[in-house]
């Protein structure tokens, strides 16, 4: 069986429907004997377990109407975990005041406080370090253009 990945958006919009605290964040839809959906979801203030098999449902009722009962598939749907990169602007809101690992376009790499997120990029406190001696520079504006990854910095203070 083959699904079809432009078809299986169009159903996993309409599961998601009018819901402003739930964004699709990835779908791969993989082309195997039983093919794989994985469904990445976000939300401004992050996702649950209850949102994520809400979708679940939603999407596997649509996929089933569409296929029919007997369709065989996997389907995984998920919330980005704390290590996976920023891949949406609408992500980076929740993290400002958090620690932010940017990997540029241009090869170079900063790591600061998230003072400001826009929809046009963010705004960052570079930390840099010298031996033992942290200093921060004046805040600068990275367009998400210039932003070719961002990883939360996780920290056990």
């Amino acid at each position: 069986m083959v699904l079809d990945r432009a078809l299986v958006l169009q159903m996993l919009h309409d599961a998601i429907g009018d819901d402003v605290d739930v964004f699709l964040v990835n779908l791969t839809v993989s082309d195997s004997v039983l093919p794989k959906l994985t469904v990445t979801l976000d939300g401004p203030l992050g996702l649950g377990i209850e949102e994520c098999a809400k979708v679940s449902r939603r999407l596997a009722r649509r996929i089933d109407e569409h296929y029919g009962e007997d369709a065989a598939y996997s389907l995984e749907v998920t919330s980005p975990g704390a290590d996976q990169p920023l891949t949406d602007p609408r992500q980076y809101q929740r993290h400002i005041g958090r620690s932010l690992a940017l990997k540029l376009a241009d090869g170079t790499e900063k790591t600061g406080e998230l003072l400001a997120a826009t929809p046009e990029g963010v705004e960052i406190a570079e930390v840099i370090k010298v031996k033992t001696k942290k200093s921060i520079l004046p805040a600068a504006f990275y367009t998400f253009g210039d932003i070719k990854e961002a990883t939360v910095v996780i920290s056990f203070k």
